[in-house]
């Protein structure tokens, strides 16, 4: 497996690694898209979260990620095996999934096992991507490139959390919940609004304009490529730093409380904005919310929306055609109207 750059070593970019930060800490928040510049550190900043994160408690042996302190949402396997007494558990490191933009259907929901199948005559099923992104990450590249039957699949696993298949008389259904990263170029065209409403913020990344910034870019990612564990080394405190950061943050999130004064004002920048209906509030607050967790906070406060509106804001923004102004700049102005 290919070592991936520290998270922490990622120069600038701040609004995607807050917006990553905040989807470790709740994945209920449903994931983030980054759209920008080619070349600019999307892939390499979810490939460094993911190495980050500390690993997860896993059914040993389960092919869909089970998670053995929650036997509500055991796949049938597990089940059966909860039954008899027999489960395991093991750490295992937090899965990031690719989903290419070719992928068949039966790629990514999973499929009959020809091998068994010709081989002993049995039917069964071999799990899809879907599967083995369960409680992980599924990252798609290009995702404004998708195609239509995919972005069909991801809604409707995405809405229930859980994959159903039906093939060659099989019937199976099991757990499907995931953190969906998507990055892409606006120049290749845009994303369908449903798909595009289904992430829970979206982040613009740019290519530095600061000389300082370039040239320590270029310099951290050579020192990477000549020799990749030294470089690892050298930022193992700070990745263990954030990564308990993390941890801490995920055991204070339920305990941070939401003033109803913070809802009115949520609620009113999201009126302001004109946004179609209640995900973005819904958003918004519990972006917030992991935001003051990994604050150390015990209460969301108007600087936390202030800092997080704009990603979890700007794609749910009607178009007007009177106003030529961007996405960003109508959350920023509407921020300086609401968050006086």
């Amino acid at each position: 497996m290919a070592t991936a750059f520290p998270f922490s070593a990622i120069v600038g970019q701040d609004e995607m690694k807050l917006a990553l930060l905040i989807a470790a800490v709740d994945p209920k928040i449903g994931g983030v898209l980054a759209f920008g510049d080619r070349g600019s550190g999307k892939s390499t900043a979810v490939r460094a979260l993911a190495a980050l994160l500390p690993k997860m408690k896993v059914v040993a042996a389960c092919r869909y990620n089970c998670d053995p302190d929650r036997p509500a949402e055991f796949c049938e396997e597990c089940r059966v095996s909860a039954a008899k007494g027999a489960l395991k558990s093991a750490q295992v490191p937090v899965p990031v999934v690719d989903l290419p933009l070719g992928a068949t259907e039966d790629r990514v929901v999973g499929a009959l096992d020809l091998e068994r199948a010709l081989a002993r005559g049995e039917k069964a099923f071999e799990p899809g991507l879907l599967a083995r992104a369960h409680r992980g990450f599924l990252y798609i590249d290009e995702a404004n490139l998708l195609e239509d039957h995919l972005v069909d699949l991801l809604l409707d696993v995405a809405a229930s959390g859980e994959n159903v298949v039906e093939r060659e008389g099989l019937s199976i259904r099991h757990p499907a919940r995931f953190v969906l990263v998507g990055t892409g170029n606006p120049e290749e065209g845009e994303l369908r609004p449903q798909l595009l409403d289904r992430f829970g913020m979206s982040v613009e990344v740019k290519t530095p304009d600061n000389l300082a910034d370039r040239i320590e870019v270029v310099r951290r990612r050579d020192a990477f490529e000549s020799d990749s564990d030294a470089f690892v080394t050298k930022w193992a405190k700070d990745e263990a730093k954030l990564r308990r950061k993390i941890m801490i943050a995920r055991e204070k999130l339920s305990s941070v409380s939401v003033p109803d004064v913070t809802l009115e004002r949520a609620a009113k920048l999201c009126m302001a904005l004109g946004t179609d209906g209640l995900r973005g509030e819904l958003t918004l607050m519990r972006a917030a919310r992991a935001l003051a967790a990994l604050d150390s906070a015990k209460t969301v406060t108007d600087d936390h929306l202030r800092r997080i509106a704009p990603s979890a804001l700007r794609h749910r923004l009607r178009r007007n055609p009177l106003d030529d102004a961007g996405s960003s700049v109508r959350v920023d102005r509407a921020i300086s109207e609401v968050l006086r």
